[in-house]
């Protein structure tokens, strides 16, 4: 169990202002930084040194102190102070969850975090080399990636090749794949490379799985806390972008929900991958367009490289269009 949350009586402000205020009605960002108004319409934000200050709770999810962390704009940043947090390098941070230190895939860390969540850092534990026959086509995994440079598992599907072989489980790091290695390619890459192995032949893969707590030792897939997500009931969220500063947005709305959550989906049946921030960035580039063609024009030029089929396109605005609908 990691220590620090059964202790804790009070945390302190999650965000912070960088002068003191009066009252309630006098501090800058409105309600805590969540997207609020921070003055009167029509008027420019207020200077940097003035707005919000936001600190976020942090612990190692094999054990550790609670840390403090603020200042970071992307994933890459945010790894950084982790480990500046816990004297660790940079590299040694596989992926986080967040509110669970369980390898939860559901929980897992993507382009937004809570103004309330608890950051849960998954660090590398053993390293190890797995022989796979590729008997099947498809090996029945779905691969994801952490945004600064490591693919690693995030679902094996039952009865599936790669589930018959039980060293393999969600949450290790794909390292390399016969001696080729994965550091720093995108999700997309990987699940490319392993689709791309021919059937019929014996492949080897070096794998690094998530240092476990003692709770974890016998776990194999992703599980949580029974019902314990309160800790990120927060209505703002912290938006993380791959170029540009973070910025505070309100949750999805229930739209944005349906929408990112059939795209994601999407992702997973036509390319092996999960990716929320990819999803989500689609379907913010998406929800105004007129027909396929608009959409695809919007993804070629922001998402030029992952080059999607037509047919990809097109599921992906009908099911954005379903999602307006509330069809799905």
């Amino acid at each position: 169990m990691p220590l620090g949350l059964g202790r804790r009586k009070k945390a302190a402000p999650l965000v912070e202002n960088e002068e003191a205020a009066g009252g309630r009605g006098g501090t800058p960002g409105g309600d805590g930084g969540a997207g609020g108004s921070t003055g009167p319409p029509g008027l420019p934000p207020p200077p940097a040194a003035l707005r919000p200050r936001l600190v976020f709770h942090t612990q190692l999810a094999h054990g550790s102190p609670t840390g403090r962390i603020e200042g970071f704009s992307n994933v890459r940043e945010l790894y950084g102070k982790i480990a500046e947090a816990f004297r660790i390098p940079p590299g040694e941070v596989m992926f986080c969850t967040l509110n669970t230190h369980k390898v939860d895939m559901e929980k897992l860390l993507g382009g937004q975090i809570g103004l309330e969540d608890f950051i849960f850092a998954h660090t590398k534990g053993q390293r190890k080399e797995v022989e796979v026959l590729k008997s099947e086509e498809a090996l029945g995994l779905t691969i994801t990636d952490n945004g600064a440079g490591y693919a690693f598992i995030k679902r094996i599907k039952e009865g599936s090749v790669i589930d018959r072989v039980p060293l393999i489980g969600v949450g290790d790091m794909i390292e390399a794949i016969n001696g080729r290695s994965l550091v720093g390619a995108r999700h997309y890459d990987v699940a490319r490379a392993l689709k791309e192995l021919p059937r019929g032949r014996t492949f080897a893969l070096q794998l690094t799985e998530p240092r476990k707590a003692f709770d974890m030792i016998s776990q194999r897939t992703a599980g949580g806390r029974g019902g314990g997500t309160a800790l990120g009931s927060g209505r703002g969220t912290l938006r993380l972008r791959a170029h540009g500063p973070a910025t505070v947005e309100e949750q999805p709305s229930a739209f944005e929900e349906r929408a990112i959550a059939k795209v994601d989906d999407l992702l997973e049946s036509y390319m092996g991958i999960r990716d929320t921030e990819l999803a989500a960035t689609m379907v913010e580039l998406g929800r105004d367009a007129r027909d396929p063609d608009a959409l695809a024009q919007a993804l070629d030029s922001q998402l030029g490289d992952f080059a999607f089929p037509d047919e990809f396109v097109f599921d992906v605005w009908g099911a954005i269009g379903d999602a307006k609908a509330g069809r799905c």
